[in-house]
């Protein structure tokens, strides 16, 4: 993971950028910066949900003070799209600020995963461990187990718990009226799908269960994706992620058919897969991907 990150950029999360999609919809988006993640914030006429908080205290507080400015005094929300630290390790600022929601799969990964992720990160050079200086873990206020529908006040979002597929803990979130999903890093803009493969310490990530997650998002008929990096998207960025999903796992279960270990078999197909990809970011998590699949073995039906 390390050796795609320059020791000297700085994660900081950009307030001045907050677009507004739809009326009342609005995304602070990632600036094409690794370990920022696009960051929304949904206004309803009583509350307003915030969706991720970025990497550290110092960028959870600019969120919270661009949150705050949106609501003018309305209740605050806050939930996350899954555990990792550029995604939800600012929830202590929200503390005692907004009541924080998370599904019961999250809560715990964060528990189990969430230490040797804080210091496994803290490596990653020193603007990214300054940006996690002091920071502690922080829990939710209500914890929900399956979907849990908010009335934000004239506007209805959903979260819908889908992991495991990226994390165990995976959730999007849904408003139906608008037709867009906050999907997190179930769906990138031009990144390689990531995969936190870390046997022994780290391997809930399911490349087989990602495609069902894929095909229940799509069923949901979104207009408009917010991924979990970089530009947001129509619907197309869904089938674009299944098509590769598939292919991964389809040539690396071949590959393995054949009598590959994992390591031959990421020598061998690694190179292809990137090479198909120039423009994508972050090829590490190729490799990644293929000793996931050569791992759990492929099960999943083109059709």
């Amino acid at each position: 993971m390390s050796d795609t990150f320059v020791p000297t950029f700085v994660p900081t999360v950009e307030p001045a950028g907050l677009t507004e999609l739809k009326p009342g919809v609005w995304v602070i988006p990632d600036g094409a910066i690794r370990l920022v993640p696009n960051i929304a914030i949904v206004e309803g006429e009583r509350s307003v949900l915030v969706v991720d908080t970025g990497m550290g205290r110092d960028n959870a507080r600019r969120v919270l003070e661009a949150a705050r400015t949106l609501a003018a005094g309305r209740r605050l929300l806050l939930t996350v799209t899954h555990f990792h630290p550029e995604h939800g390790f600012g929830a202590e600022v929200f503390a005692g600020a907004a009541t924080i929601v998370y599904n019961a799969a999250q809560r715990d990964e964060l528990r189990d995963k969430g230490p040797g992720y804080l210091e496994m990160f803290r490596t990653f050079g020193p603007a990214v461990a300054a940006s996690l200086e002091g920071v502690e873990l922080a829990g939710p206020d209500l914890v929900y187990s399956g979907e849990l529908g908010i009335d934000l006040g004239g506007r209805e979002v959903r979260l819908i718990e889908v992991g495991p597929a990226h994390t165990r803990g995976d959730q999007i979130v849904w408003l139906p009226a608008e037709r867009v999903v906050v999907a997190g890093d179930l769906l990138e803009t031009d990144v390689f799908p990531i995969f936190p493969f870390f046997p022994p310490d780290d391997a809930d990530v399911d490349g087989n269960k990602w495609i069902a997650v894929l095909r229940r998002i799509a069923a949901l008929g979104p207009e408009t994706v917010v991924p979990g990096h970089c530009a947001i998207r129509g619907a197309d960025i869904i089938e674009e992620t299944e098509r590769y999903l598939l292919d991964l796992g389809s040539r690396t279960q071949q590959l393995k058919d054949a009598g590959l270990d994992a390591d031959a078999a990421v020598a061998e197909l690694e190179p292809i897969v990137r090479a198909e990809h120039p423009s994508w970011r972050e090829p590490n998590w190729v490799e990644a991907g293929i000793r996931c699949f050569h791992a759990t073995g492929f099960t999943v039906s083109r059709s």
